[in-house]
């Protein structure tokens, strides 16, 4: 919602907005833009007599303003309905959908867009390094979004993405998630079929050839070409160099090789989608390549907080056991045998109800030491982990877990936390123990 502030205050709205416990980097661009964020939901905001109200999917029956909106007859509308209606009904829209990745894949697709000339507008659930906001609005055609398949709204309980109308689509991956709203991975395939189903035939689908998933939503119902990455009759990369570099290909033909710091499968995967997307827009791969190989990453996606004694601390976003494991192995190929600490929030809807947790232990093969704060889980972490035989950290509080990790760490060490929320600041906090404990 944020994003969509941006967009309407770039669209010459007055935007205002108010939420509850705002957080960087999101905090700090909304203040940028001169939008007021008021603290809260409530009623008494009225006052302020808005053309028209757009009400996020958090919040529900019962807040106060929502009611208070409801009760007075008040015009409101969702963030997705209204971008459609007043922004990408004129765009030539690439969205990018799925359970992982779309964050990182909207990124590099609006940097290729970027570089080669397109100006594009975007809307991006992160923050891509390369921009330094994660949503901007501008004269040209095109406009990348980052489509999510959670719900719309209260009022609105289909997914955000049916509302984005695409050119051309991403279809990344598809696994179970988001357990408050979907009963299972069938009920969430077919939110995704709903979405191919509204894409034209002269648009372009760029699918995961891997994802078995992926295969069945598009053997539900699919009126538009597919193009598939990852597998020898599509787009694929090589494997990679010590450096993390790539060649990219399309059905056997090596089309030039990307040059970038970035590790991981998962990245890789990205780049084909991103690069694929981008020559159905019209960009050639030469050039789509080219410009990947300046790809600074995206905020929160294994980036340094700092160091302290030695000790190396990253933020990372991830919080599905399978993005878990896939960042572990993405921070292991960079920094070899050195101990790694992972650091864990089980924050996620799906997470707090344990309806994964059998998967986190194995998910965290890669870390040496392993803590996690369990402060709002509805299950024991402690005992989960011991019945997979192997030890972790576990607390309720958040200084304990600091000090613990502040002990075990030695020089060398890099620590990767990991959360889908704030954390309570434990990057600062941890950065503090560790500097504290080098001085005494």
């Amino acid at each position: 919602m944020g994003g969509v502030a941006a967009i309407a205050r770039h669209a010459g709205y007055r935007v205002t907005g108010c939420d509850a416990n705002v957080y960087p980097p999101m905090s700090d661009q909304l203040a940028s833009l001169g939008i007021e964020l008021i603290e809260g939901y409530g009623e008494e905001q009225l006052k302020l007599s808005p053309d028209l109200w757009l009400i996020g999917n958090a919040i529900s029956r019962g807040n106060p303003l929502a009611e208070a909106i409801l009760e007075c007859g008040e015009r409101y509308q969702s963030g997705p309905e209204w971008l459609n209606d007043s922004i990408l009904n004129t765009k030539w829209v690439l969205a990018v959908a799925g359970t992982h990745g779309k964050t990182s894949a909207s990124s590099m697709l609006a940097w290729i867009l970027e570089r080669s000339g397109r100006n594009p507008g975007f809307l991006i659930g992160g923050l891509p390094n390369d921009f330094s906001v994660s949503a901007r609005l501008t004269g040209s055609t095109c406009f990348v979004i980052e489509a999510d398949e959670y719900d719309t709204a209260f009022f609105d309980k289909r997914s955000k993405f049916v509302h984005y109308r695409p050119t051309t689509a991403i279809l990344n991956n598809l696994e179970f998630d988001h357990a408050d709203i979907f009963r299972d991975l069938a009920d969430i395939e077919r939110q995704f079929n709903h979405f191919v189903r509204i894409i034209p035939r002269s648009g372009r689908i760029i699918a995961n050839g891997r994802d078995e998933a992926i295969k069945r939503v598009l053997t539900q119902g699919c009126w538009t070409p597919v193009e598939e990455f990852g597998v020898p009759s599509g787009w694929e990369a090589s494997v990679p160099d010590q450096g993390g570099e790539f060649e990219v290909s399309i059905k056997g033909r090596a089309l030039g090789r990307v040059r970038w710091t970035l590790t991981g499968e998962h990245n890789r995967m990205n780049a084909l989608a991103a690069v694929a997307a981008a020559r159905h827009a019209g960009v050639e791969p030469v050039a789509a390549i080219e410009a990947l190989s300046s790809f600074s990453g995206v905020k929160r996606r294994l980036e340094v907080s700092g160091s302290a004694r030695g000790v190396t601390v990253y933020d990372d976003f991830a919080h599905h056991p399978t993005a878990i494991r896939a960042t572990l192995d993405g921070l292991r190929a960079r920094v070899g045998r050195s101990r790694i600490l992972a650091v864990l929030e089980p924050r996620s809807n799906t997470m707090k109800l344990g309806l994964m947790k059998e998967a986190l232990p194995p998910s965290l093969a890669q870390a040496d030491l392993v803590y996690v704060y369990a402060a709002q889980l509805d299950w024991d972490a402690a005992a989960l982990f011991r019945a997979a035989g192997r030890q972790a950290y576990c607390a309720s509080r958040l200084d304990a877990l600091v000090e613990a990790i502040a002990r075990d760490a030695r020089s060398g060490d890099h620590v990767l936390v990991m959360s889908n929320g704030a954390f309570g600041g434990i990057h600062a906090k941890l950065l503090s123990a560790l500097a504290a404990t080098e001085s005494r």
